[in-house]
C-alpha cells in the first residue's frame, strides 16, 4: 500500500477532533518537503466569501452555488510570516483573513451542507492529485483521494482527547471545565459520524492508529517509518486494528 510514498506523493491523514492530525501532519510535510493542506481551510474560505456576500450560513442552495463556483486554492507558504500554507480564493491571499473570530463563529454551520461538501471536496481533490502533499481532514482516504498512497485514521479515546483539547486552552488562557471540552467533542464526534455525506469514518485500507497511550514523538516516528518503508499490511497501531470505529462512534 505505501511501498514508494515518497515517490507518489499523496499521504491522507483523517481522524477524530483533537486526535493529533494536525500535529502530524505539519511534522511530516515539514520533513518531506512537501504541501501540507488542511482541508479545512478550504470550508472557512468559503465562509469568508459567504460573509462578503451577506449570505445566510442557513442558506443551503445559495452557499452550495458559491462553493460551486469560486476556486479556493492551497499552495506552499508565499511568505514567512508562520502560515503554514498559503489560501487563495479567486486568487486573492486570504490565509490569514479566514482566521478571524467571525469566520470561528460561521464556519461550522457552513461546512454541515451535503452540496457544499460535494462541491469543495472536489476542490479538494484537484489540490491533492497534484501530489506531493499530506492532507488532513476527516473524509480524505474514504472520499476525496480514495487512491493515496497511504492512509492514516488517528484516534485515541475521548477521554484522553478531551484531556490534550484542555490543556491546549488552557496553555492558550482559556480555562474551561473539563467535562464542558469532552462534551463538546462527544458532539463533534456525534455530527462527524452522523452526516449522510461522507462520515467519519476509517477507510478499509487505512492504517489505524490509537494514541491514547502514545505521545507525539511516537505517533510521528511510526508514521515516518511507513512513510519509508511501507508497511507489510494495513493493520494495528497503538491500540486499534484497520476499519475499527473511531471512538466517539458506538459500537453496533
Amino acid at each position: 500500500m505505501a511501498r514508494g510514498v515518497r515517490d507518489s506523493g499523496i499521504i491522507a491523514i483523517d481522524g477524530t477532533a483533537a486526535s493529533g492530525k494536525t500535529t502530524l501532519a505539519r511534522r511530516l510535510a515539514e520533513h518531506l518537503g512537501y504541501l501540507y493542506f488542511d482541508t479545512g481551510v478550504m470550508y472557512r474560505a468559503l465562509t469568508l466569501a459567504a460573509m462578503r456576500k451577506g449570505l445566510s450560513t442557513s442558506d443551503e442552495a445559495n452557499l452550495t452555488e458559491l462553493a460551486e463556483r469560486i476556486t479556493i486554492d492551497v499552495r506552499a507558504p508565499s511568505e514567512k510570516d508562520g502560515r503554514p500554507c498559503t489560501v487563495l480564493l479567486d486568487g486573492e491571499d486570504v490565509t490569514w483573513l479566514i482566521r478571524s473570530e467571525q469566520v470561528d463563529q460561521l464556519v461550522s454551520p457552513v461546512s454541515v451542507f451535503a452540496g457544499v461538501r460535494r462541491a469543495l471536496s472536489a476542490q479538494q481533490r484537484r489540490i491533492g492529485l497534484r501530489g506531493r502533499v499530506v492532507m488532513v481532514g476527516r473524509d480524505i482516504g474514504t472520499v476525496v483521494l480514495p487512491e493515496a498512497d497511504l492512509k492514516i485514521f488517528l484516534d485515541a479515546s475521548l477521554e484522553e482527547r478531551a484531556r490534550r483539547r484542555h490543556a491546549e486552552l488552557k496553555a492558550r488562557g482559556s480555562a474551561p471545565a473539563l467535562e464542558e471540552v469532552r462534551s463538546s467533542l462527544a458532539e463533534r464526534d456525534r455530527i462527524d459520524s452522523g452526516r449522510s455525506v461522507a462520515p467519519l469514518r476509517a477507510a478499509e485500507d487505512a492504517l489505524y492508529i490509537d494514541s491514547t497511550r502514545l505521545n507525539v514523538q511516537e505517533v510521528y516516528e511510526l508514521v515516518e517509518a511507513l512513510v519509508s518503508t511501507g508497511p507489510a499490511q494495513p493493520g494495528r497501531a497503538g491500540k486499534a486494528t484497520e476499519g475499527s470505529q473511531p471512538s466517539g462512534q458506538a459500537k453496533g
